[in-house]
């Protein structure tokens, strides 16, 4: 009982709100949150879900939170890992298994290139020009692209992407995990 209430509590304040305010979004009264978070009350199912449907957020969700790990939202340079080829740096924002985007800082020098196959990936891609320029390639048209500059390829659509500028470039890049 005391578990529910926890999460509730979690919750709540993960979303910066009074008990007040999650009674109010729930449309239950106050009263009610304070002695579920206390543990005085256990909900039932139906009264749980309406409360729950004020974050939102289902009761399988609810119940798979893990209240107790820890995770860092930062990460410096150096602890990035580098998914390239060796030539192309590809370093992975946040190394979690727990992740559903992937997100890489990426470096393409002058002159590199994915390969003369075309790529094909199984969730959709998305990237954008910080530094350079970049020609991106997707399923016959082509485009150099500049600073500021982005791309979106749907999964399995066959893609290149290359550097054929004189300096080099960077960008990012993500994708579904």
């Amino acid at each position: 009982m005391l578990e529910i209430g926890e999460r509730i509590q979690w919750l709540r304040k993960l979303n910066g709100w009074s008990q007040r305010e999650l009674a109010r979004r729930a449309g239950v009264a106050n009263s009610a949150i304070s002695q579920m978070e206390q543990g005085r009350i256990s909900p039932s199912v139906s009264s749980l879900k309406k409360v729950l449907d004020g974050v939102p957020i289902s009761l399988a969700d609810f119940f798979s939170l893990d209240l107790h790990s820890s995770h860092n939202p930062f990460y410096s340079s150096s602890e990035l890992p580098d998914q390239g080829d060796g030539f192309i740096q590809a370093r992975l924002v946040g190394n979690d298994k727990r992740r559903t985007v992937s997100l890489f800082w990426q470096f393409y020098p002058p002159g590199s290139d994915t390969g003369e196959d075309m790529l094909r990936s199984t969730k959709d891609i998305a990237g954008l020009v910080f530094e350079g320029e970049l020609e991106v390639a997707v399923a016959g048209q082509v485009k150099v692209l500049s600073v500021g500059d982005g791309y979106y390829i749907y999964a399995m659509q066959p893609y290149r992407i290359r550097n054929v500028g004189f300096k080099g470039c960077i960008c990012t890049m993500s994708r579904a995990s």
